[in-house]
């Protein structure tokens, strides 16, 4: 019997870092959202527990015994008592180090899978348990849905329902470890940062209303990043320069950057410019929700 569940991109359009926690923890607050560019994790239950890698980007990913989809397995199998596995495929398509849950995300499609196989609720507490094992964006990425984070990505509000947004990601193919871009923002434990209030989004907001809000927020991160991989301001311009772009900012840690677009159509053709421009970047039009 098999399985299949697709790991989709997170999108942080907002990230606040209010401050660091004594324990040397940031806590967020982030208005996360899912594109519909994805990862494809398969589970096999007829044959052993594994990992087989497949995809224009297994090559960039490390051994199959440190990927979080093994992770995912093994943090669940000690939680629930005699666990059904088998093997699973990932195959891999979202850019690495990139500021979109790409490893979280495979993770999380995994969790999803081993739900299935086993008849377990998607709102087993056990699942959101191993999330929390394997890394911060992975309970929000188990979800998969428009919510707003907060904590270390521990907390999660409920669902939210958004109006249509068409967006452009790009990535310029400069990796970006998480942990580095915090250490550049030079956060002592313990020290908080007051840059206002994360903007209110409600479930069932307008789209004015929507972008007023987004406007008010913003990405804490953004700034050290740009300064560890300078292209990141380029690729802000250049999205920013696209015709029916109403905001653009980096999504995650980076370096990924997204632009949100007031058609779909414009994203398409902002998509194409940004390929034809800077042939080397991962730039594709899509959808967030």
């Amino acid at each position: 019997m098999r399985f299949i569940e697709r790991a989709r991109a997170k999108v942080n359009l907002t990230l606040h870092v209010p401050h660091r926690r004594a324990d040397g923890w940031h806590e967020l607050e982030s208005l996360v959202v899912f594109a519909g560019l994805a990862d494809r994790v398969t589970l096999d239950m007829d044959r052993p527990l594994g990992l087989v890698l497949d995809g224009m980007r297994m090559d960039e990913l490390a051994n199959v015994h440190d990927n979080l989809v093994m992770r995912a397995a093994h943090a669940l199998n000690v939680l629930v008592p005699d666990l059904r596995t088998g093997e699973f495929t990932l195959n891999k398509h979202l850019p690495i180090a990139a500021g979109v849950g790409g490893g979280s995300a495979d993770a999380a499609a995994a969790l999803r899978l081993l739900a299935r196989a086993n008849g377990l609720s998607l709102d087993d507490p056990r699942l959101f348990e191993a999330a929390r094992e394997i890394g911060a964006d992975v309970s929000v990425c188990l979800v998969s849905r428009a919510t707003i984070m907060r904590g270390v990505g521990d907390i999660l509000g409920p669902v939210l329902k958004l109006p249509p947004l068409y967006a452009v990601l790009v990535n310029p193919g400069v990796p970006l470890e998480t942990k580095a871009v915090f250490a550049r923002m030079g956060l002592a434990p313990g020290q908080a940062r007051d840059f206002g209030p994360h903007p209110a989004i409600a479930s069932g907001i307008s789209a004015s209303d929507l972008f007023d809000q987004l406007r008010h927020g913003r990405n804490d991160m953004e700034d050290a990043a740009s300064v560890l991989a300078p292209v990141i301001g380029d690729v802000l311009a250049g999205i920013s320069g696209a015709r029916g772009c109403r905001l653009a900012r980096m999504s995650g840690s980076g370096a990924t950057c997204f632009g949100l677009f007031s058609t779909r159509h414009a994203a398409q053709i902002a998509a194409r410019v940004i390929r034809r421009d800077h042939p080397k970047a991962w730039a594709h039009a899509t959808f967030l929700r």
